[in-house]
This record gives C-alpha cells, structure tokens and sequence, in this order.
C-alpha cells in the first residue's frame, strides 16, 4: 500500500461553496417575468428552445439581468461574449457554474476545478500540465476503442429486436464520453450510472438548498478521492497516476487541485460531448434531406459537424465580475454573475450568415462552440473525435431514422436545464429497419 500525506484517507475537499467568506444567495423560482430583467436558464422554455428568447434579446436588451442567482447579466451578442471571454482583468473564471452560491475569492486564482476554474497567471502552467494527454495524436489512439464501443451499443440496440422506438440520448450517446472518460482517468466502465448522476446533480441542481448542492459536490470529490487511493495503491498508465505525479513550480500538485481537475474531466468530458451527439442526431431524423446527404456522401461529415456544433453548441460557461463597474452601458457589480453563452454567440446574425439555419456543408465556420479566450476548451480534439466517430457509426448502422413523434411533442424529446444543453431523452423509430453490421 502507497501512502502520500496528500491524500489521507476519508478526506475530500469540495470546491470552495463551503468556506467561510462564500457569498450565498437567495433561492428566486418561478416562471420568468421578463427575459431581458429576469432570465433563468433553467426555465423549461430555455432548455427546449432558447434561440426563439436569444434572438428577441439580441434585438431589445443585449445584455440581459437577472436578480436571480444573487444578480447575473446575459449578453448575447458575439462580440460582447468575446469581449468578456478575453478580458481576464475584469472577469474572473473561479467559478463557471452559475447558480446560488458563489465561492469565496480566496479560491482565486486556482478555482475548484482547474484549469478552467483558474486566472492568470496560475491558469497557463495548470492548463499546460493537460495538454500532453490532449493531443491530436494522443486523441487518435483513443480512436479504435471508441469506434468499437460504438458498434457495441448499436448492437446492444440491435439485440432488442422489434422495437417501436430507440432513446438514442440513453441508450447511445451518453455512454460513448462516458467510456472515453473512464478510460482515460482509469475508472471503472461499470461506475457510468454513477457518472450520470454526478452530471445531473451539479450542472443542473444550481438551485437547490446550500446543504444538498454541498452533499452533491462531496459525494463527487469522495469518489474521485476514492479512484485516487487505488491509484495509489496500483498504479497504472493513465491520466490519474499522470495527475498524481505531476509537478508545478517544483513540488507536486496539491490534492484539491488533481481531485478538481479529475473532477472537470469527468463532469465537463461527458456532458458536452453527450450533449453534442443527441443534439446532431436529433437533428438528422428531423431533417431528412441532411441526413440522406450525409449519408450518400461520408466526405461530407467533418464539414457537418462543425455546422452542428455551431448550431447546437452546448456550452455555456460562467464568469464574476471581479469589481465595481460600468461594462458597455450597464453598471456591473462585484461579485455579479455573467454567463457567456456561447449558442448565442454562434447564432449572431452579425457574425454568421444564415445564423439561424443549419447549413451542412457551410464553408466558413469560426465558430465558439469550444469556447473563446484562454479558456478555450483543452478537450477539443476528443470531442470532435468522439463526435465524428459516434455520427459515423450511426449512419453506417442505422442510415434510415426519424423521430418517434413525427408532430414534435415538446414532451417527447428532453432536453437538459443549465448551461450544458443537450438532449436527455431523444426517441427515434427505427422499428421497422434493418440494423446491419458494418
């Protein structure tokens, strides 16, 4: 047995919600009044369509508030979402997650879970510690596993027989970076059940009472604390035992940091790229001209792609207003919310043509879907792979899909609240259809 006076036994440290100086707020619920001066991105208006609310505000109030929260703006212009993604002097990334308890600024400049939780200068070097594992090459070795897990879950799909429809969020995109994560930490595949509810409860319970987002956040660090320990114990060749051994300024890092960047892996790594994956294929079977293009022409798929991670980006991250100010028109305060919203960023008229309209094989395409800054995701090479790999498996297995609803009832397809947006319930018939293996 290893022991390492870092990690003692029983011990886990949460992100900073419970120091003493934490800034909490009251719990405001209910229908919202007003988009422009009381937004809620976990209205079920906003999760099933929140293009419809961004485009109304882009036209009357740029920059939305709210009192909820304890106080946050919205802007949803790209270059107000740009202009806060790269000023680092004025916002602070400490904490990204929105909600109704703000961590206390001494957790500045590492943040809970770095490096996307960190400022300057401490976020270069933490980031910089990442990015080996990150690669396109170090990605492109993960290929093989991911395309073959693909083929497993659609022959797990195949294997139920005649059925009236497939949830292709639960049944297939959300074990696909489910899979990759565990992999890549060395966790064990078996624990997914685990890693959904660990999404679940801190991306989109922000509103429930300080004790239970508290007991949801523990929960979380005492089993990555866990995974840590038998890391210890049997080390092996995997980003755990990499995180563990790495060093910073000389020493080793600390346990809350290795624990926090586990954390953002595990949280972050599954969310998005599941929600990326249900989104484009709610897409195809709504939209079978796409589809039968895609189909026909497999050349044509990283061009889409892009297109649908422009369209359907899911990320949403937070920032803190580090001082009292006047940004643009409206007087800021310390300590305020901003949510840089990157879907709105990337259906701005005024940066994209035909912002509205999905264009797969649209030849320009900056778009902000992995962010913008210094924060720009670290994990983008994975989650293109995961991605592409998981829509070329689809198509090539199940070319022929369409959604079960064919009225679009808003209760058929669920999607998630918070600032990861994605299908959480996406029933697709394909009853009816040979499911051939490649």
């Amino acid at each position: 047995m290893v022991y390492d006076e870092r990690f003692p036994r029983g011990v886990a440290e949460v992100d900073g919600e419970d120091e003493p100086g934490a800034v909490r707020n009251e719990i405001i619920v209910g229908p919202v009044s007003d988009w422009a001066t009381d937004f809620s991105h976990l209205e079920p208006e906003w999760a099933a369509d929140p293009y419809p609310i961004q485009d109304d505000l882009r036209q009357r109030c740029p920059i939305a508030h709210t009192d909820r929260f304890g106080g946050g703006w919205l802007p949803v212009r790209y270059e107000d979402v740009a202009a806060i993604a790269y000023d680092t002097d004025r916002f602070s990334s400490r904490s990204i997650i929105m909600g109704n308890v703000r961590p206390s600024r001494d957790l500045a400049p590492v943040g809970g879970t770095p490096p996307i939780s960190s400022d300057p200068p401490f976020h270069h070097d933490a980031r910089k510690l990442l990015l080996p594992a990150f690669t396109k090459t170090a990605i492109s070795r993960l290929e093989p596993a991911t395309r073959a897990f693909c083929h497993e879950l659609i022959d797990a799909i195949e294997g139920q027989g005649a059925v009236d429809a497939v949830d292709a969020a639960s049944e297939y995109a959300q074990h696909i970076p489910m899979r990759v994560i565990a992999d890549m930490l060395g966790f064990p595949p078996e624990d997914g059940p685990q890693f959904a509810e660990f999404v679940t409860s801190v991306l989109e319970g922000i509103n429930r009472p300080r004790e239970q987002r508290i007991a949801s956040v523990t929960a979380l660090f005492d089993y990555l604390m866990a995974q840590v320990h038998d890391h210890l114990d049997r080390p092996r060749d995997d980003l755990t035992t990499y995180l563990i051994n790495a060093e910073l300024y000389g020493r080793k890092l600390e346990a809350s940091h290795i624990v926090g960047t586990m954390a953002l892996l595990l949280i972050a790594g599954i969310d998005t790229t599941w929600s990326a994956i249900g989104a484009s294929l709610w897409h195809l079977a709504k939209t079978p001209a796409d589809r039968q293009r895609l189909v026909a022409d497999s050349g044509l798929l990283p061009t889409a792609m892009e297109e649908f991670l422009r369209a359907f980006a899911p990320v949403t991250m937070a920032r803190l207003v580090k001082d009292d100010m006047q940004w643009r028109g409206v007087d800021m305060k310390a300590d305020d919310w901003i949510l840089l919203s990157f879907p709105a960023a990337n259906r701005d008229p005024a940066q994209f043509d035909r912002a509205d309209e999905i264009v797969i094989d649209r030849d320009v395409n900056r778009h902000a879907a992995f962010g913008l800054g210094i924060h720009r995701c670290v994990g983008s090479h994975l989650a293109r792979m995961e991605l592409r790999v998981a829509l070329e498996v689809w198509l090539d297995r199940i070319p022929d899909f369409r959604l079960a609803d064919p009225n679009q009832d808003p209760e058929s397809v669920v999607w998630s609240t918070g600032q990861i947006r994605g299908p959480r319930s996406l029933p697709l018939f394909i009853g009816d259809l040979k499911v051939t293996k490649s």
